[in-house]
């Protein structure tokens, strides 16, 4: 009985990291969001670069498992928006305003899949949480 008790344990940690991981995901995706209409400060500068989150497995020595984690966190290396604007003040010579490379369509997307994902992990830990409640009535002795 132990061994489950344990097994559970073992759950509820790879639930917490998927949440956990989706809740850093959402982090960057509501940066890109927030950020998706700024422009340029000025004709020589960048506008602000769409993040993106790369996900991996991870393995907890301490535990024994392998959970989901936040690999790292880069830069979209598509090209920006431009918009011709000539009378901005960080437009070029050529009246372009250079916008960020964030699309909120594709944003929206990738926040409903981090949310879904993080709802799942979090039904998951619920249902974890149940069944070590039902162990523990049972070595009670009901």
């Amino acid at each position: 009985m132990i061994n489950k008790v344990s097994d559970l344990n073992k759950s509820l940690k790879i639930s917490t990291a998927g949440m956990t991981a989706q809740n850093k995901r959402m982090l960057i995706i509501s940066q890109n969001m927030a950020n998706a209409n700024t422009k340029a400060e000025s004709p020589d500068a960048k506008p602000y670069q769409r993040k993106t989150v790369s996900m991996g497995s991870q393995y907890d020595m301490k535990s024994g498992v392998s959970t989901v984690g936040v690999k790292s966190v880069g830069v979209d290396s598509a090209p920006f928006k431009e918009v011709y604007s000539p009378g901005d003040p960080a437009a070029n010579e050529k009246g372009i305003v250079l916008m960020p490379n964030v699309n909120p369509m594709m944003e929206m997307m990738d926040m409903r899949e981090a949310g879904l994902s993080h709802e799942a992990n979090l039904r998951a830990y619920e249902k974890t949480l149940r069944m070590m409640e039902e162990t523990v009535g049972i070595l009670k002795g009901g």
